[in-house]
């Protein structure tokens, strides 16, 4: 039973690695491709510093940021809105309405 229950505490942190490195990878990719994206669009080369307040220059960035964001919190907080513990008693729940 003991070596059960280490089985499964080994396969639970090695999802939440798992999940953690997806996020750090996300996040990679994102200042990467945002950095790329800003002297892409900005004609820093021809205009400098001028467009820099366009703001369809940060559209792209402020939205995936949101995106990156809630990936995130779903990774790093211990209550999401459905976490595990709510599939468990939401499973519980609808199992005792449907034992009558």
């Amino acid at each position: 039973m003991k070596n059960f229950e280490e089985q499964k505490r080994y396969e639970n942190a090695k999802k939440r690695v798992e999940r953690e490195k997806g996020f750090y990878s996300h996040l990679t990719v994102y200042i990467i491709i945002n950095i790329a994206l800003l002297f892409i669009n900005s004609d820093f080369l021809d205009d400098g510093f001028n467009k820099w307040l366009n703001w369809n220059l940060y559209a792209t960035p402020v939205l995936w940021g949101i995106g990156l964001l809630f990936h995130g919190i779903s990774v790093f907080s211990k209550n999401p809105l459905f976490s595990k513990r709510w599939e468990e008693k939401k499973i519980k729940e609808l199992m005792d309405k449907d034992d009558f």
